[in-house]
């Protein structure tokens, strides 16, 4: 079981893995935790954002959208490489999922097919949208890619976790696609190199 890193502590542990960092004002109370619990946490989701536009992007999940209320997640990746802080606490982008893939998660061993979504993930997960069409035709640029890789990993690093502790929504949610256009298989063996 851990305990929800603070402001400070999520921000040292993604400059202390070499990222760039931006901060968005008021990200470090900005929260749905007047919606429901916020932790324990047990892993990293990563999503992408069907958006192209660093600046829109950012500001779609730091308010969230009328159906939908922000923050929608903890950190926007965009293509140059940058981790925008949106929110600390629970945010709106896991929604609910599959309670074996989450006690998998937990005990960090592989992953089971995600067919039920009888779970809350926005209480368990920290969340990662990264700017992309989603359209398997738009790039991600190596430096986007290093920086999920390093956010992943940096989460795990500060909790203890393996890179078994990273999941995409895909793989959480029945009918997700996020993130399209890598695997997390290849993901995952990105973050337990790092971890090394």
């Amino acid at each position: 079981m851990s305990v929800p890193l603070s402001a400070a502590r999520f921000r040292h542990a993604l400059t202390a893995e070499g990222l760039r960092v931006a901060e968005v004002a008021g990200w470090e109370t900005h929260n749905r935790n007047s919606k429901g619990p916020w932790g324990p946490v047990h892993g990293v989701m990563v999503h992408h954002t069907g958006t192209s536009g660093a600046d829109s992007t950012v500001q779609l999940c730091y308010d969230g959208r009328p159906d939908l209320p922000g923050p929608l997640c903890h950190g926007v990746i965009t293509k140059d490489g940058t981790v925008h802080l949106v929110g600390c606490g629970r945010a709106n982008h896991a929604g609910l999922g599959d309670g074996d893939v989450l006690r998998a998660v937990i005990a960090e061993k592989r992953l089971p097919p995600d067919n039920e979504a009888d779970t809350d993930g926005n209480c368990f997960f920290y969340g990662f949208e990264c700017e992309n069409l989603g359209d398997g035709k738009d790039p991600w640029p190596p430096a986007q890619l290093e920086a999920v890789e390093k956010a992943a990993a940096a989460l795990c690093r500060a909790h203890g976790w393996t890179e078994r502790s990273v999941i995409g929504h895909l793989e959480w949610q029945p009918g997700k696609v996020d993130p399209r256009g890598f695997t997390m298989h290849w993901l995952r063996e990105r973050i337990g190199d790092r971890l090394k």
